[in-house]
């Protein structure tokens, strides 16, 4: 091997550069251990130590030291699915853009674009391309974007804007560039409330142009209250409000109205008496204070004053608000209160009448206007804290601009002549609605109280001071784990890579012995370059990831394997030692097939890489990564070995007395039994597609949308008992158990559409108030919901993925499994020069894929392990294309060797020599990848068993069809002319 020296010298620049970028690594887990420590399992307390440190020295190289932070920056990250978390794409309603950019336009074919834009929006298509063709559509050329009715209003005019005699193809350009100006705003306001929040290593970034952000919050515990900081616009007004004598005849006079429509039977029972009661009945008990006979005030539950209307149960609040909105309802409104608004407050907790604890909220009458503008808006306020407020209840203080602090006087004056309220509304929720007392406030300052706690406070003083987002900010996808969780998975992950690497490092000791050791001490050195690399690109490690790494330690002896079996050859055919070595390290050795095999892999590693999304990308970068350390570390690392063997023993064999007659003889007539293997392959397609016609397959929510969540119970639980709880309250709903007896997979629709936290707080508490029966006492809404160290019971693990997540999802998916074949045919077919090359292989491709998706549509309903269709199932389906091309490549490879050369005999012996020389290397191949994803079955953990059982399959039918699929259909689709002319060479050469 020329400039040997120079290798070594760089293996070992790269070895010491591997271990400094890893000692970051083990640094921060010494200080975050040290954090748990002292902490005691207090998550707060275990943060502020962190904090308190995070600019200390912590780390002495001698020449150099390093901050807690410097070294944070430099580990490797684990992503949520070891670390525990919440993982959230927020997608900026580009909807709610363009209607401000247009002053919320009244022209009915913009309004008509933005519904069918909603409706129609394909799979991977941005909003804003599917507003553009909906109004060239529906305008036909009728209306321009650069109406004045439309863009060409007064905020869009001027520099840079859109003047009325613009082309729609130059009002596009400015339209995008503001669309992406409002997305770039929303980010850097959402970074600043993240940065104030307190989590360690947080991560936010844009994901191209789609109008999603992705936000990582590694350790992060309190999900409602994550999910409320993060979708909330800031949007702040200031309302002036109705009271409730005001309101109170319209009220009465809906109440009757609804009679009409409404009651369906009476049922008589006591009645809160409330103010709205007092207007309704003269004290004495009449039919009207029967509880069934007042649609509107039977949902009472406790007395308002004021501008407070009533309160009501939060279940009660939909069928209010569509009372409130019917057309023949509305009209009841007095002439001068025909634009009411009515909001509701913020969620509390009040006694009911056995005093007991119920939740509430209170109805509120807002003044509104034809132009539904508040009072005052909330953009003059520059600066927020949290306070506490003169009875000392947690508050939170504002100071506004001087035009603010002007408008805020004047606002106040008009309350305090008229002793009216005024109420301060943030994100179309009432949190306050105090008088005024002492006349008109000067200076700005103002303070928004209520039934606050201090956390409240803080994050809503968080929020105003980052400002608002230009846009709602919807969570269409997230995920929320429990570091119990991650804990178990980075246990089972680090288990099944021992156990992985154990057992092929034993193998290639059993089957090649001291070459063997070579191979392992150059596995040993590919695992810590992959690791170094890792850790200096500041990769993430997920559980796919460490998947990916247990895989590489796989692949990564496949060099090695086609070297030896090789230079056995070439010693078997008379060749000394060093003359054997340099022609299996050479070209026209093994290195073509080395090339052409893990390019391929490369191709369908990088498709995974771009289509792939978290953890599947995490996957994606350590396998890619794996493949360039695996061929540096086979090719050059074990030669150096092999070569220092050579000038001093030189008594390597590759073999043992194990394995020395192993397929020494061996020789099978393959093309033989090819109709036979074709037969049988196409049965198994034929029954494959039936069944994915009839049967299908077990979409899960990444393809279909829908949330999902990872539910542990103190004792084994009946799925179908929980999943008959909750589809009453759910409508529909699946269970499932999910590796033990006491854990159940729970996933259902139910309003997976409204992407608010309002939402996805009644969903946990609707699922934690039917389930809660199956615990003991004492576990709170609380602790079955939020993550904590040490959680054993409740959500361990949840996830949301909206329709148009999902529609995303399953087209890339499709374009990554079609673009991988597509690329794979084009590569074969430059490379070995003959069509039908790339033919067979991607026969065999495709073979594979309908066999593994037959298997999981005809077994998902009663195996006893998850077999969802998702993300995960995808990376599989790709490594099995990249797998299943190496085994078919290295057979081509051999095959076109032999048909080039001077091998004798006809063509069809020609090729069946190829097939039975390769035999060796396809078995060991095979079977150490077969035991390392068997190791990665049995102990990686629930949640990718699914993800490994499909690479099971996927690499035993491709070994299957690399011989008698991908071979055969080459052999046949050669012509008979070009097999006669092989044939004429061949016996001309001999």
């Amino acid at each position: 091997m020329q400039n040997k020296g120079l290798i070594k010298f760089f293996a070992i620049l790269f070895a010491l550069v591997s271990i400094y970028q890893l000692s970051f690594t083990f640094v921060a887990d010494k200080v975050k251990s040290d954090a748990k420590t002292f902490a005691g399992g207090d998550p707060d307390k275990e943060l502020k130590y962190l904090d308190s440190i995070s600019k200390e020295k912590v780390f002495n190289l001698g020449f150099t030291d390093f901050t807690f932070n410097e070294v944070t920056d430099k580990q490797i990250n684990k992503g949520l699915d070891l670390e525990g978390g919440i993982n959230v794409i927020l997608q900026i309603s580009v909807k709610d853009v363009l209607k401000g950019l247009s002053k919320n336009s009244k022209n009915p074919v913009f309004n008509k674009s933005l519904a069918d834009a909603t409706a129609n929006q394909k799979g991977n298509q941005t909003y804003i391309d599917a507003f553009f063709e909906a109004f060239e559509a529906n305008s036909n050329g009728t209306v321009k974007l650069a109406s004045p009715d439309i863009f060409a209003n007064s905020s869009l005019q001027g520099e840079g804007g859109i003047d009325f005699k613009m082309t729609d193809a130059e009002a596009k350009k400015v339209i995008r560039k503001k669309v992406d100006e409002s997305v770039d705003s929303a980010f850097g306001v959402l970074r600043e409330r993240i940065d104030k929040f307190g989590v360690t290593q947080p991560n936010i970034q844009k994901l191209g142009e789609t109008g999603r952000i992705l936000v990582e919050l590694p350790g992060a515990k309190d999900v409602d209250r994550i999910k409320r900081l993060l979708q909330s616009t800031a949007q702040l007004e200031f309302w002036e409000t109705y009271k409730i004598e005001e309101i109170g005849n319209f009220l009465m006079a809906a109440n009757e109205s609804l009679k009409k429509t409404e009651i369906k039977k009476v049922e008589t029972k006591e009645v809160v008496k409330d103010s709205l009661s007092a207007l309704l009945s003269d004290g004495k008990d009449s039919a009207v204070a029967q509880k069934g006979n007042n649609p509107l005030f039977d949902k009472i539950i406790a007395q308002g004053g004021g501008p407070v209307l009533g309160l009501f149960s939060p279940k009660d609040t939909a069928a209010v608000n569509g009372y409130l909105k019917r057309a023949d309802i509305k009209i009841l409104l007095a002439a001068d209160q025909r634009y009411a608004k009515f909001v509701w407050g913020k969620l509390m907790t009040i006694k009911d009448a056995k005093d007991k604890d119920v939740d509430a909220v209170e109805l509120y009458a807002l003044k509104g206007n034809r132009d539904n503008l508040a009072a005052m808006s909330g953009g003059v306020v520059t600066d927020a804290h949290d306070s506490f407020d003169q009875f000392g209840k947690p508050s939170v203080s504002m100071q506004m601009s001087a035009q603010g602090a002007k408008a805020w006087e004047e606002l106040t004056g008009k309350a305090y002549t008229q002793k009216s309220n005024i109420a301060i509304v943030l994100d179309n929720v009432v949190y306050s609605a105090p008088g005024v007392s002492s006349g008109p406030i000067s200076g700005g300052r103002s303070e928004i109280s209520g039934s606050f706690d201090v956390t409240e406070t803080k994050d809503l003083a968080n929020v105003l001071r980052a400002g608002k987002l230009p846009a709602a900010a919807d969570i269409v996808q997230s995920e929320v784990v429990g570091p119990s969780l991650g804990q178990e998975a980075i246990d089972n992950g680090t288990n099944s890579a021992l156990v992985g690497l154990l057992l092929v490092s034993l193998w290639m000791m059993v089957y090649y012995g001291k070459a063997g050791w070579y191979a392992n001490i150059a596995l040993a050195v590919n695992l810590l370059f992959l690791f170094g690399i890792l850790a200096s690109l500041g990769a993430v490690l997920t559980l796919p990831g460490i998947a990916g790494i247990v895989l590489t330690m796989g692949t990564a002896v496949d060099a090695n394997i086609i070297i030896y079996e090789r230079a056995k050859e070439e010693l078997r055919d008379g060749k000394s030692l060093s003359e054997a070595v340099v022609s299996s390290y050479s070209w026209t050795g093994a290195m073509r097939s080395i090339v052409d095999a893990n390019v391929t892999h490369i191709l369908t590693g990088a498709v995974l890489f771009i289509f792939g999304s978290g953890p599947i990308k995490g996957f994606a970068t350590t396998l890619l990564i794996g493949i360039v350390t695996s061929l540096f570390t086979s090719i050059f690392i074990a030669r150096i070995f092999i070569d220092r063997n050579i000038a001093g023993k030189n008594d390597l064999s590759f073999v043992t007395n194990f394995s020395k007659n192993f397929f020494k003889n061996f020789h099978l007539d393959f093309l033989k039994y090819k109709k036979w293997a074709y037969g049988f392959s196409a049965v198994v397609v034929v029954v494959s597609i039936v069944s994915l016609s009839t049967n299908g397959l077990d979409q899960g929510v990444d393809f279909v949308g829908g949330r999902t969540f990872q539910v542990r119970f103190e004792k084994p639980v009946q799925a179908e008992v929980v999943k008959e709880e909750l589809e009453k309250v759910f409508g529909s709903a699946e269970a499932k158990v999910f590796g033990s007896d006491n854990q159940l997979k729970i996933t259902t629709k139910y309003k997976v559409q409204e992407h608010g936290s309002e939402a996805d707080e009644e969903v946990n508490k609707l699922l934690y108030d039917n389930l809660k029966q199956h615990y003991s006492a004492g576990l709170t809404y609380e602790k079955f919901v939020n993550a904590y160290d040490g959680k054993k019971l409740g959500i361990v693990q949840a996830s949301k993925v909206g329709p148009t997540v999902a529609e995303d999802i399953k087209t890339n998916a499709y374009w990554a499994v079609l673009g991988s074949m597509a690329i794979v045919f084009l590569y074969l077919m430059i490379s070995f020069r003959r069509w039908q090359y790339s033919l067979g292989a991607i026969a065999a491709i495709a073979h594979d894929v309908i066999f593994v998706l037959g298997i999981y549509s005809l077994c998902y309903k009663f195996m006893p392990f998850g077999m969802e269709i998702d993300q995960h199932f995808i990376a599989a389906i790709l490594t099995v294309i990249g797998y299943s091309m190496n085994d078919t490549v290295i057979v081509f490879d051999r095959v076109r060797e032999f048909l080039d050369g001077k091998t004798k005999g006809s063509f069809y012996e020609i090729v069946n020599k190829s097939i039975n020389t390769t035999m060796s290397r396809t078995i060991n191949t095979s079977l150490t990848m077969l035991a390392v994803l068997l190791i990665m079955f049995l102990f990686g953990g629930e949640s990718i068993r699914g993800f490994i059982f499909a690479m099971l399959i996927g690499i035993l039918v491709g070994t299957y069809s690399s011989l008698f699929i991908a071979t055969p259909v080459l052999v046949d689709t050669i012509s008979s002319v070009d097999k006669d002319l092989i044939e004429k060479q061949h016996q001309e050469a001999n």
